[in-house]
């Protein structure tokens, strides 16, 4: 998404040609691969732990924090070596993404009418209100002390940076529709005419 939006606003009559399908094709398998990765390493570290505490997580799905406090043994250096391996995975996502933005928040500052700034601003922040969320939500749950765990706290963070930016993307996304905006406002009319 940063990528696009930096063609589209930085380098706009070049974006045919630098965001064709091979480019996007190529975007893809690199997030599918770093994924798949993850998900191998994160699969086979846990298939290999003893557990002695029973199978029951209390989350809404298996998060590796807690499948690691149902194991006999010293998980913490297991804990330790995942985080770091997610990180070095997420870490070069998050920094293609800040440095689009920079360049994108660059070129932007440059554009003389309000209008065109107005336009850009609100392309780019629906994304990083989401990208904000999640990246802030993981860091604190992956990397907040055990002392001020909690297994409500844990599932409230679980829920934040899982379930909440799948579900707000496509209703931020398309508040930028004319149609779903003019829908929702007289909505919000009707429902406060009728109170």
């Amino acid at each position: 998404m940063s990528y696009d939006r930096y063609i589209a606003i930085c380098k706009p009559l070049h974006y045919g040609s630098l965001v064709g399908s091979r480019a996007c094709a190529q975007m893809a398998a690199a997030a599918w691969g770093s994924g798949f990765l993850n998900a191998v390493l994160h699969t086979a570290t846990t298939f290999s732990l003893p557990l002695c505490q029973g199978n029951a997580v209390d989350q809404f799905f298996c998060e590796i924090p807690q499948i690691l406090k149902l194991s006999c043994s010293d998980a913490y250096l297991r804990e330790v070596g995942l985080t770091a391996i997610g990180f070095c995975l997420g870490i070069d996502c998050f920094v293609f993404i800040v440095l689009s933005y920079v360049q994108i928040f660059r070129a932007v500052l440059r554009i003389p009418s309000e209008q065109g700034l107005h336009k850009a601003f609100s392309t780019c922040l629906p994304h990083m209100a989401v990208v904000s969320l999640f990246v802030s939500t993981v860091l604190f749950a992956y990397l907040k002390p055990p002392s001020i765990s909690s297994p409500s706290r844990d599932l409230v963070l679980s829920f934040l940076y899982s379930v909440v930016p799948p579900a707000v993307n496509p209703l931020i996304y398309s508040m930028r529709n004319q149609e779903l905006k003019h829908a929702l406002k007289k909505l919000f009319q009707l429902s406060s005419r009728s109170n």
